[in-house]
């Protein structure tokens, strides 16, 4: 029997591709699997939930809706798996629906647990007790009432522009008129966001059960202060799901990019509505909604009850539920960083890698302060795509401008959702006297490099940090990242020549030590692969490992695929979407993807070559994704040391045992999560990282 030929290894074959739209609903849904996971603590359960909504959210805002904009051109696009644009949107909204009902369901068996807890959420207004209703009414009257506005809508009152994501109530009132007709009338209330969304309910005592009440339900009762006279026949809550992808033309005086910032953020809250979240039941104020918003039946999506899950956060925040919550170890200081002499004396004797969370990101802002107050520091140079509201890093950075020194901070406007952050952190530093560079025509500056100029010696000498995740205290306490301190001549060079490439706009010259994008870093990617390739057609031994957040370049791909097909065995760590499909039969049998989903999000970039026994390793700010290679700055840089090599391989290793927050992805596209057998014990991978 003539064995069958292999798929031809090309972009035109949709065999060889998952697609990038439904692969990230499978994460979402990933991600999901922790919120029903019994076996997390019930709080951690439910931000897990949130998380879930908050996704899916900025999904829609984003990728579907351009995926929706595309529709109404009535342009027909194909994927790398040869569906057309159409095709992926009815597939998307259907797994939608699925996952909506899942959540739900989930969130019955949280709130189960969360009663058996003493934790309430009141859904019922008749399950209010006498002395509640006092309390909510004065509530009503002192915190809420003044900031209501009730909007009736009729010829003269048209449809009013709601808001992004805002919780709503839509009404149906009737009143009897003089001839005794019937006259209905339809109105809208928002709920307001700038007041908490749970109430807590009186307690007798401490011991007692804590009892939250929504505001909407609180608004609901007292609707007859809003519609004086009237009679209330339907109330529903909805959400409205709009178009925020903002598109700027980036052709204009650089000098105008932060106005138009503004400016265009402005009409991110006002975009196109591309989905509908309205109470099961809604009946007619449903299809009102859906026709005057110009909705198809399936961008509505019924709830059953609560909407905005994002909100429930709010637990997150309640005293006395430690052991509802996951126990953090507190993280290692990394290395000492006391004296400006004797950090910088550190950094010029070794390299020093550190594994955030497990190791304190404090460890750069101390280098920070340090260098602000150093009188032998001249100047600091850094780039800043996301940070954290009270950062001190943008304190430092202040300081070291007032103390004299000359420090430029490339700003990306443009990291979305973070953009009104930025532009106010970015205000902040030039009131300082810092010198603010607002992004690159064409391209986000998603690059994390901290590069430090200080005189030694009558000499200058350099010092950077590079990493794989942003300057960002908040999420470096949940996000798994790497980086590195350095002075090391050859990579400090290159991070100067390339700080001076981006301020002056010039072209992106060859570094020695550094691959950046958009010009050499796809290029090398395909190098480093095809030597693992000629290495295995050599008999030599061939072995890549790779740990990123999404796969979705097609050429990388399909040169994975070539490598496999030559006996390179490759391991891909890929939290979120994965484009490549494992296990096809002479293409991709020596390819297995994991994926790894737990307490810590897992956003290390991480890129491994086994290079005949002298193996190379990277840490990257970038995923093998198109718009890393094509639409962004990005740089991967190299692990030199033999010991830090040797730490990442021991990663490496605990990654791929991991058995209990794993899950392999199948030929078939879905994900089978892994499980300890009857003799195997269990490894939880970033839980016992802490001790690598």
């Amino acid at each position: 029997m003539t064995a069958k030929a292999p798929e031809k290894i090309e972009i035109g074959n949709p065999n060889l591709f998952f697609d990038r739209e439904l692969s990230w609903l499978d994460f979402n849904l990933r991600v999901l699997e922790e919120a029903q996971d019994q076996k997390n603590p019930l709080l951690e359960r439910l931000k897990f939930l949130c998380i879930t909504e908050s996704n899916l959210d900025e999904f829609f805002m984003v990728r579907v809706a351009g995926l929706l904009n595309l529709k109404r051109a009535g342009i027909e696009e194909q994927s790398l798996n040869g569906k057309r644009t159409s095709e992926i949107i009815t597939e998307l909204y259907a797994k939608v629906a699925d996952l909506v009902k899942e959540q739900y369901a989930c969130l019955n068996d949280i709130l189960s647990e969360l009663k058996k807890n003493h934790i309430v959420i009141v859904q019922d207004p008749t399950d209010l007790r006498g002395e509640d209703i006092s309390f909510v009414k004065d509530y009503y009257k002192r915190e809420v009432s003044s900031i209501l506005t009730p909007l009736a809508i009729d010829p003269s009152h048209p449809f009013p522009h709601i808001l992004n994501r805002t919780l709503n109530l839509g009404i149906t009132l009737y009143s009897d008129d003089d001839k005794n007709k019937v006259k209905e009338l339809f109105a809208i209330v928002q709920v307001p966001s700038v007041l908490p969304r749970f109430l807590q309910l009186p307690q007798k005592d401490e011991n007692e059960e804590r009892r939250y009440f929504p505001l909407e339900e609180i608004i609901k009762l007292h609707l007859s202060d809003l519609f004086y006279g009237m009679n209330v026949k339907q109330i529903h809550t909805f959400k409205i799901v709009r178009d925020a992808d903002i598109s700027i033309n980036e052709e204009q005086n650089i000098g105008d990019l932060l106005t138009t910032m503004k400016n265009e953020l402005k009409n991110r809250m006002w975009g196109d509505a591309i989905r509908l979240d309205v109470h099961s039941g809604a009946g007619h104020i449903k299809d009102m909604l859906r026709n005057l918003l110009e909705l198809d039946d399936f961008q509505v999506m019924e709830i059953p009850t609560l909407l905005n899950l994002n909100d429930l956060m709010f637990f997150q925040s309640l005293r006395k539920t430690g052991h509802l919550k996951f126990n953090f170890p507190p993280p290692k200081a990394g290395f000492a960083l006391k004296k400006s002499e004797s950090i910088f004396s550190e950094i010029r004797k070794a390299d020093h890698l550190l594994h955030h969370p497990y190791e304190s990101f404090k460890s750069i802002e101390d280098m920070l302060k340090i260098a602000s107050q150093d009188p032998k520091v001249l100047a600091i140079k850094m780039t800043l795509y996301r940070t954290s509201g009270d950062s001190p890093i943008i304190q430092y950075l202040g300081e070291a401008a007032e103390n004299g020194k000359q420090v430029t901070v490339l700003v990306e406007l443009k990291a979305r959702f973070d953009e009104e952050r930025n532009i106010r952190w970015a205000k902040k530093l030039e009131d300082s006297g810092v010198h603010v560079v607002y992004g690159v025509v064409g391209l986000k500056i998603h690059c994390k490099m901290l590069l430090i100029v200080r005189r030694e010696d009558d000499k200058l000498n350099r010092y950077v940090h590079l990493g794989t995740g942003n300057y960002n205290s908040t999420t470096a306490r949940f996000y798994t990242d790497l980086s590195l301190f350095t002075a090391n001549q050859e990579i400090t060079e290159d991070v100067a020549i390339l700080f001076n490439t981006i301020t002056s706009s010039g072209k992106m010259p060859k570094l020695t030590r550094i691959y950046a994008a958009p010009k050499f870093l796809k290029e090398e990617f395909i190098r480093l692969i095809q030597r693992e390739l000629d290495n295995a057609k050599a008999k030599k031994e061939a072995r890549i490992i790779f740990k990123m957040n999404s796969l979705v370049d097609p050429d990388i791909i399909l040169k994975l695929y070539e490598a496999s097909q030559a006996g390179v065995k490759i391991d891909l760590i890929i939290r979120g979407i994965c484009c490549l499909r494992p296990g096809i039969p002479k293409i991709s049998e020596n390819i297995e993807v994991r994926s790894i989903i737990g307490r810590y999000l897992e956003h290390s970039r991480i890129y491994h070559f086994h290079n005949a026994g002298n193996s190379e390793v990277f840490l990257a700010s970038a995923d093998c994704m198109p718009r890393n290679f094509q639409r962004r700055i990005e740089v991967m840089f190299p692990i030199l040391a033999e010991k830090h090599k040797k730490r990442i391989n021991k990663i490496f290793e605990l990654l791929l045992r991991d058995n209990t927050q794993a899950r392999v992805l199948l030929p078939d596209g879905s994900y089978q999560r892994l499980s300890p057998g009857d003799d195997d014990p269990a490894v939880n991978s970033q839980i016992d990282l802490v001790e690598i």
